[in-house]
């Protein structure tokens, strides 16, 4: 008889984001347990948050609902991919949210179709599951 080992998940979260909340709720109605952690309190370095954007663009790395974005000085072409991760090693809540690690494999947001492929699960790709609604009480 095979048993397959279930794989390690890490959820780094903005602790309080109902957004995240959302995302959470979704993974264990699902049955997948998963280890919590603060984004704005992990301690990033440059390997670690490149391991996380690998392919994507800086508007898919970027956290949308950032208060810096808001900032007319704040201008997300003028940086490259490096600067950007430099800066968000200072500001983590620029970060898109979630960071998820599901065994050795690192996603940033949370992407179901891929998800439901590591996991090896269907989980349906609810309407707003990514999104920060105007109804959510958090500081972004």
């Amino acid at each position: 008889m095979f048993f397959t080992i279930p794989k390690k998940v890490i959820f780094y979260e903005k602790t309080g984001c109902n957004g995240n909340n959302r995302q959470k709720e979704l993974l264990k109605s699902y049955g997948i347990s998963f280890e919590v952690r603060s984004m704005l309190d992990t301690k990033w370095d440059k390997s670690t948050l490149e391991a996380f954007f690998e392919g994507l663009s800086t508007k898919e790395m970027i956290n949308p609902f950032a208060p810096q974005l808001k900032d007319t000085n704040f201008h997300l072409n003028s940086y490259t991919k490096e600067e950007l991760i430099e800066r968000m090693i200072k500001e983590p809540i620029l970060i898109k949210r979630p960071l998820l690690e599901v065994g050795e494999v690192k996603l940033c947001g949370f992407d179901i179709e891929t998800l439901n492929s590591l996991l090896n699960i269907k989980m349906p790709i609810p309407k707003d599951i990514n999104a920060c609604l105007s109804s959510d009480e958090c500081n972004k």
